[in-house]
C-alpha cells in the first residue's frame, strides 16, 4: 500500500515536471516570435523540438513516461477525488475539468508515441486525420459544437483566474516546505496568462463558429491563439507579455513537481 502511495506520488511530479517542460518550450518560442526571430508552437511542436536535440528519442521517451504519469494523477484526481474537491457543482466541475486534461495529455503521449514510431504512423503532422470532435459534429451540429466548445474554454479560463486570485493554489503547498513568496509570483502569474490562452481560444471558436461547418474542421490550439494575440495591435508586446507569463506558468508546474502535496488516497 505504501508503494502503491510512492508510485503515484512519483508518477505526479513527473508528470507536472514534463508539463512544465513542454510550457517551458512553447514560452521560449513565443517569445522569440514577439522579436520577429521565430514562430509560435504548441505542445504538439514542442514535443518535435524536443525530438530534434541531441539524445531526442532518449528526452522524447522520458517525456512520454511523464505524460503518462500524469494522466494517471488526472485520473486519480478527477475519479476518486485525491484533492477533496466533493460532489457538488463546483466540485464535479473542477474534476470534470481534471478529467478532460487527463484525456488531454494522453493524447498528447500518443501524438509522442507516434512521434518515435511506436504507435500508428509517425512523421509527425505528415498523416492526414480526422479532429477527434468529428464524431460528435454528426450528432450535435458543428456551430452547437463549436459554441459549446466556446463556452466550455470560457469556463476554463475564468477557472484559472479564480484560482490564481483567490489563492486557492496554496491549499496544495506546505507553507514551511515551499519559498511562498516566489510561489505567489509564479502561480498567480502563470494562471493567469494560461487562462488568457483559453480566453483567446474560446474567442476564437466562438467568432469561428458560423463557418464551422465541415466536421472535419479543427479547433483551434495554443500555437493558433499565440498567433491570434501577435497579430492584434501591439501584438508583439502582447505576445512578449503572455510568453512571460507561460513561462513563469511553466516554473508553476516546476513547484508542483518538487513541492506540491499529492494525497495519494486509499492506495
Amino acid at each position: 500500500m505504501d508503494k502503491s502511495r510512492k508510485a503515484i506520488q512519483a508518477a505526479a511530479r513527473a508528470g507536472y515536471f514534463s508539463r512544465g517542460l513542454v510550457y517551458t518550450i512553447i514560452s521560449l518560442f513565443a517569445l522569440l516570435a514577439a522579436f520577429g526571430s521565430g514562430s509560435n508552437k504548441d505542445t504538439k511542436g514542442a514535443l518535435e523540438t524536443i525530438l530534434q536535440q541531441p539524445f531526442g528519442m532518449v528526452l522524447i521517451a522520458a517525456l512520454i513516461l511523464g505524460l503518462v504519469g500524469f494522466v494517471v494523477w488526472r485520473l486519480i484526481q478527477s475519479l476518486l477525488d485525491a484533492d477533496d474537491h466533493g460532489t457538488g457543482i463546483k466540485g464535479l466541475t473542477v474534476r470534470l475539468a481534471l478529467f478532460v486534461s487527463a484525456l488531454t495529455y494522453g493524447a498528447l503521449a500518443l501524438y509522442a508515441l507516434r512521434l518515435i514510431g511506436l504507435w500508428g504512423s509517425s512523421g509527425g503532422d505528415g498523416g492526414s486525420s480526422k479532429s477527434p470532435l468529428s464524431p460528435l459534429v454528426h450528432f450535435v451540429g458543428p456551430q452547437i459544437l463549436a459554441g459549446g466548445v466556446s463556452l466550455v474554454f470560457l469556463g476554463i479560463a475564468l477557472a484559472h483566474w479564480w484560482k490564481a486570485f483567490s489563492g486557492k493554489y496554496e491549499k496544495h503547498f506546505d507553507e514551511n516546505e515551499a519559498p511562498m513568496t516566489a510561489l505567489h509570483v509564479v502561480a498567480i502569474a502563470g494562471l493567469a496568462a494560461r487562462g488568457v490562452v483559453f480566453l483567446v481560444l474560446s474567442i476564437m471558436i466562438w467568432i469561428g463558429v458560423a463557418e464551422a461547418d465541415s466536421p472535419e474542421s479543427d479547433m483551434p490550439g495554443v500555437k493558433d491563439a499565440l498567433q491570434y494575440v501577435q497579430d492584434l495591435p501591439f501584438g508583439a508586446y502582447l505576445l512578449g507579455g503572455l510568453a512571460v507569463g507561460l513561462f513563469l506558468f511553466s516554473c508553476y508546474s516546476f513547484f508542483e513537481a518538487r513541492w506540491r502535496r499529492v494525497k495519494a488516497g486509499n492506495f
